[in-house]
């Protein structure tokens, strides 16, 4: 079995060298609700440090302990390594003015990327007035931050449909977004159809494909049920009987992310590539981590427990069992009421 799986990585890591380099990777962290997670957190940084990912993000809380702790990880990072940190930023239980004031701060810190979502509206809270195009016009009125915004090529869960999805995400790029980052998605053929829909509702900003790299499959089945995330048969039938075989899920799981990447590569998501009808497709394939570093690199991918791996962007704050910083329902405008990976990004 051993042999078998050394096998295996090694045509993997062959199918890696094919790549050339030409696919920047960025990835995506939880803030740590411990020491011990944030031990975790930072060993992890350090060791994706040195594959120089286009940026690196850490989500947003729906409450101040939370969004405390996202500032404090944020700053280290953007003093201590040579990352380029995104901070996510949402709407939810801040004013227009409290949010001047953090932008702001980010500014002067040094800080000039931010994801800028809807958030998780608090139970019981009326209906939002508010919604991440509005956050996007707020960030852009204080400096000129680099803003990511939310894509769902599936659409989103709450849209009336996927006319509606689209014209929302046209409102954040209007309102001055400069790429949008996807759900996660495992049926490429429909990041291909929402991308032709983009250039077709003329947004030209980069559509960056949101991939999710799979340590437990039931936990997965359980994210695409609350996102709204096709899981295509093939992948099922995969993972089938595998609860109990880490080793083979860790090199299958290294499969399917090399196949994925691959696949988008050839169609036109690489470096310095533009897509059709002038579209520009972003060179970043947005392959996001947790606490233990799941970049494209199969040596990392087979080596690591991936039991303490949790789904698209997941990180040390969050247990297993729930879906991280933002189990809640999104807004109707398509945005996701808490910062939640793949869902809200």
């Amino acid at each position: 079995m051993a042999f078998h799986h050394a096998q295996h990585a090694n045509s993997l890591n062959q199918s890696l060298s094919e790549l050339n380099g030409d696919i920047n990777v960025s990835f995506e962290f939880f803030p740590p609700a411990t020491p011990e997670m944030e031990t975790i957190l930072w060993n992890s940084i350090r060791r994706l440090e040195p594959l120089k990912p286009k940026f690196v993000s850490v989500t947003y809380g729906a409450n101040s302990g939370v969004r405390d702790r996202t500032h404090g990880v944020i700053e280290r990072i953007q003093k201590e390594t040579d990352l380029v940190a995104a901070p996510h930023l949402t709407l939810v239980d801040a004013s227009d003015e409290e949010l001047v004031e953090l932008a702001k701060h980010y500014w002067n810190s040094g800080i000039r990327d931010i994801v800028a979502l809807r958030g998780d509206l608090p139970v019981g809270s009326p209906k939002p007035t508010r919604f991440a195009n509005d956050l996007v016009r707020l960030l852009k009125s204080v400096a000129d931050f680099d803003i990511s915004v939310a894509a769902y090529p599936e659409v989103h869960p709450d849209a009336p449909n996927a006319q509606a999805d689209l014209i929302n995400l046209k409102k954040k790029i209007d309102a001055g977004a400069n790429r949008a980052i996807t759900q996660f998605f495992f049926d490429n053929e429909r990041y291909l159809r929402f991308r032709d829909l983009c250039v077709a509702a003329g947004i030209e900003v980069p559509i960056v494909p949101g991939l999710l790299p799979i340590t437990r499959f039931p936990q997965l089945l359980k994210f695409a049920g609350q996102c709204g995330a096709s899981v295509p048969e093939w992948l099922r039938q995969r993972f089938e009987g595998l609860d109990d075989d880490p080793e083979t899920r860790q090199l299958i799981a290294a499969s399917v992310a090399i196949d994925q990447v691959q696949f988008l590569r050839r169609h036109g998501v690489e470096k310095g590539r533009q897509g059709p009808q002038k579209k520009r497709i972003h060179p970043t394939v947005a392959d996001h981590v947790a606490h233990r570093p799941v970049g494209l690199r199969v040596g990392q991918l087979v080596d690591q427990d991936q039991d303490q791996v949790v789904g698209h962007e997941l990180a040390p704050a969050q247990s297993p069992d729930r879906l991280p910083s933002g189990g809640g329902r999104p807004d109707e405008e398509g945005d996701q009421r808490r910062d939640h990976p793949h869902k809200s990004q």
